[in-house]
């Protein structure tokens, strides 16, 4: 029997596979067009939300690895991989659903399970018009259309959100309907005479095969038309936001504006090797990582910071009395824990903001406060010690890189910075604080991550410069030497010393160039005698105090990876 149903539910899959595709194309031109919550990254965020924490760390590994295995940088194809599995998840999704209801309005299967009585009445009625479609449709889309109101990111009114959806499944519910009576029910015969609406008619038939090919035109056509219309409104819509972000700070001259400012080290004698990483990442090049699809959209004409709790004196803050304190510039690596060695999940920028001293000094926490609970937009929050940010006064909330205000898909209109920690301790996106007197474990640290999460040091090897061997001097008896180099970063605990192995041979001392600050990574060079054929180089870095990086290869879980990053070349 189940080999009777295998024909039906193939149908299934194909249709459902040719029906979800302009459904979600659609669905990407009402959002773009409509500001309609765009319901298959909905309906991933709020998977990742429900998962258990192991299997999420799972599948963010396995995602990060296949990344690597296929040679493309995690930094530039992480969120675009996540976004693609979250497309795929719900294509499969409406595949899958069209597949049970081929096979369930099958008469083959009908006969098996059709319920009896007055529900046998009903079900032979819903297989003989077009009403079981709008009951698939409705089945799919009423689940989904809940969860993307809760998920969801729109100024829309609900009710129309989810009027819009729900039109949108039922139409799709119609097509799989239509499909099914085509691809499966008795097809008319070529130059059969049928009866419709009272005439006689000559049925021109066509097979399954020319309908299938005319059907996939048709979805493909529907689908690029509304993803290419999307993509134009969606680049036009950034600019938009951009350009907001920028416009609230117009008035404001707390920020060097300036398109480039000179680096403090700039005289610096030691140059980076060629093909080393740049000193200073462009902030259109600084990693992404957030727990959504897609970052999260604050209107800041709306936008306040309560500090509540136990404090002698709540607030309700405004953008701009927050920038009206004093601030502070950091030049700043950050880095993400699920970063592998030699990970690209690292960047370097120049922060402003103001030092959370200030900001508690204002709001007085009582005598038995201990921490603060950070919650962003996003749904994700963290834990401070009130003792950590009464030792450090560059511990900010920060509302501009390199002069600008923060870029809305990396926290605008304000996060976190603590130094000396991963990514996973810094909220962005901030919507409140609240001072408490009990820890609470954080968004990650409840799903299994270091509560600390203090940065490992780590050195990288960015690059053997095969093609620009430096020749010796006129008259020198000198080797021809390669120049190698790359970073090495210890959080805030600076950089004493890089050393470079090659072939197991013996370390050897790198030259260091000054960092940006003492919260930065350093860029290292070490110009190696050449000697031709296959070479393996490795290297290693101390911190300040001398302690030499942690050697032994050990995973990203649950405290950061470590372990010797190796590169080989052939000259």
């Amino acid at each position: 029997m189940i080999k009777k149903l295998l024909p039906s539910s193939g149908f299934g899959v194909l249709a459902g596979g040719l029906l979800t595709a302009p459904l979600i194309g659609l669905m990407y031109l009402a959002d773009r067009l409509l500001d309609l919550p765009f319901l298959p990254f909905a309906l991933f965020d709020w998977l990742v939300r429900v998962m258990p924490g192991p299997l999420v760390t799972f599948c963010i590994d396995l995602m990060i690895d296949a990344l690597r295995l296929a040679g493309l940088s995690v930094a530039a194809a992480a969120k675009t991989s996540e976004q693609l599995v979250a497309l795929l998840l719900f294509w499969l999704g409406g595949a899958a659903v069209c597949a049970l209801f081929f096979a369930w309005s099958s008469s083959r299967l009908a006969g098996l399970v059709a319920p009896s009585g007055w529900a046998g009445g009903l079900w032979a009625d819903l297989r003989a018009n077009p009403r079981p479609g709008l009951l698939i449709g409705a089945i799919f889309g009423l689940p989904l259309t809940a969860i993307t109101l809760t998920m969801g990111q729109s100024s829309l009114n609900p009710v129309v959100t989810f009027s819009v959806l729900l039109v949108l499944f039922l139409v799709w519910g119609l097509a799989v309907g239509y499909l099914y009576r085509r691809l499966v029910g008795p097809a008319p015969v070529a130059g059969e005479m049928r009866a419709v609406n009272g005439e006689i008619r000559l049925a021109h038939a066509i097979n399954r095969r020319q309908f299938l090919i005319r059907l996939g035109a048709a979805t493909a056509t529907v689908t690029v038309a509304s993803a290419g219309l999307g993509v134009a409104l969606s680049q036009g819509e950034r600019n938009r936001l951009d350009g907001s972000a920028t416009k609230s700070m117009d008035s404001m001259d707390l920020v060097d504006r300036r398109p480039r400012r000179p680096l403090p080290n700039d005289g610096d004698p030691i140059t980076p090797a060629p093909g080393t990483r740049l000193e200073y990442t462009p902030v259109a090049d600084h990693y992404q990582v957030f727990l959504r699809a897609e970052p999260t959209f604050i209107d800041i004409t709306n936008w306040t910071l309560p500090i509540t709790g136990l404090v002698a004196n709540p607030l309700e803050m405004t953008i701009d009395q927050i920038r009206a304190y004093p601030s502070r510039n950091q030049y700043v690596t950050l880095s993400c824990i699920s970063g592998r060695i030699a990970t690209t999940l690292i960047s370097t920028t120049w922060w402003t903001g103001v030092s959370l001293q200030k900001i508690l000094a204002a709001v007085q926490p009582l005598e038995n406060a201990k921490y603060l609970v950070v919650r962003s937009a996003d749904g994700f929050y963290e834990t401070v010690a009130l003792d950590l940010i009464a030792s450090d006064e560059r511990i900010m909330l920060c509302y501009a890189w390199d002069g600008e205000p923060l870029p809305f898909d990396h926290g605008f209109p304000l996060r976190i910075w603590l130094p000396d920690r991963y990514g996973m301790k810094q909220p962005k996106w901030i919507i409140s604080i609240e001072v408490a007197e009990d820890y609470r474990e954080g968004y990650w640290v409840k799903r299994g991550w270091d509560e600390v999460a203090q940065v490992q040091a780590t050195s990288v090897i960015d690059t053997v410069a095969v093609r620009d061997i430096i020749e010796p001097a006129p008259g020198s008896n000198g080797p021809r030497r390669v120049p190698v180099g790359g970073i090495a970063f210890a959080g805030a605990r600076g950089i004493s010393r890089v050393q470079v192995r090659v072939d197991d041979g013996p370390w050897q001392e790198a030259q260091l160039r000054t960092p940006l600050s003492e919260t930065t990574w350093v860029i290292w060079r070490y110009d190696w005698p050449f000697a031709a054929g296959d070479h393996t180089f490795e290297v290693r870095c101390a911190e300040d105090d001398g302690a030499l990086q942690i050697e032994m290869e050990r995973g990203n879980r649950p405290s950061g990876a470590t372990g010797i990053h190796r590169r080989r070349a052939s000259l």
